[in-house]
């Protein structure tokens, strides 16, 4: 079966979970494997983003610019996101219409998931949950390789289980300058130039075909209130300035005019134009054959 009739008949069946992965077992709406892989993300990560995510202009405005370029590259497949935490990408493509399933280890951020009504969520990582070679379409890594210190090997091994052709998405943070005390306490190794993460692509068996920075108005914010401090050993950090950082007043100017700022990013990305710089790297890549 090749790997375009295989993505049809899973659509078609019942249980897409089953389609594609043979060591889970399902409690509660679940699928769990036997063990997970680890990866460098605070025990409570999945936990505080879930209080942040569903009023955050940051997590909003990315999904917004992933579902375009979903859309626009692999709008008919079965959408694995893949270390996709409480599944907040994963609901919001499927509002738009995309058929998805969550792949993360941390049993949190299932249940998480399952409180936003996702059916297909999977505790595990692929090989562990015994996931079919060859077979996966469309997957996606929402700032998850800065959290892998091998992150060539990671994505390697995520290229095994994609299909010739398959497409991959993937966001990160941007720039080495940028870095700052946030970083290190979310469990990252590294931030990200967009020709770097290109040649580690490049190097793991998949070619770039699309590439953007967003987030083009944090730049001078991050370095500022972040990095500098970090710099100068002042840095607080914690959960109440993240959830600061990511709230805006709804009817104010300042709300206003990020307002107009992100919808000119996504106008942007869904028309297939690129924005020079900014805090995220975004990146559409395939298998290459």
């Amino acid at each position: 079966m090749n790997s375009t009739s295989y993505t049809i008949s899973a659509n078609k069946a019942k249980n897409i979970v089953d389609f594609y992965a043979k060591n889970l077992i399902e409690k509660d709406g679940i699928y769990f494997s036997g063990d997970v892989g680890k990866i460098s993300y605070p025990a409570d990560g999945n936990d505080i983003c879930f209080r942040l995510e569903d009023n955050s202009f940051w997590f909003r405005h990315r999904n917004n610019c992933i579902t375009a370029l979903v859309k626009r590259y692999a709008k008919d497949s079965v959408f694995f996101d893949i270390g996709g935490g409480n599944g907040f990408v994963s609901k919001g493509l499927e509002e738009s219409g995309i058929t998805t399933c969550l792949v993360e280890p941390g049993v949190y951020g299932c249940l998480n998931a399952k409180k936003r009504g996702l059916a297909n969520v999977i505790n595990s990582d692929l090989k562990n949950a015994g996931f079919i070679e060859g077979v996966i379409s469309a997957a996606g890594l929402f700032d998850v390789i800065e959290h892998i210190d091998d992150d060539i090997d990671f994505l390697y091994n995520i290229n095994t289980y994609m299909s010739d052709g398959g497409v991959l998405f993937i966001s990160v943070p941007a720039y080495a300058l940028l870095w700052s005390k946030e970083d290190a306490d979310a469990g990252h190794y590294r931030r990200y130039m967009m020709r770097k993460l290109k040649k580690k692509l490049a190097i793991a068996g998949f070619e770039t075909v699309y590439s953007t920075y967003i987030f083009s108005f944090l730049v001078p914010p991050i370095f500022l209130f972040r990095t500098v401090p970090s710099l100068l050993g002042i840095s607080k950090g914690g959960t109440e300035k993240g959830e600061r950082e990511h709230r805006v007043g709804a009817d104010s100017i300042s709300s206003k005019l990020l307002k107009r700022l992100m919808d000119f990013e996504a106008g942007h990305i869904e028309r297939g134009r690129r924005i020079p710089f900014g805090g995220s790297c975004l990146v559409v890549a395939e298998k290459k054959c």
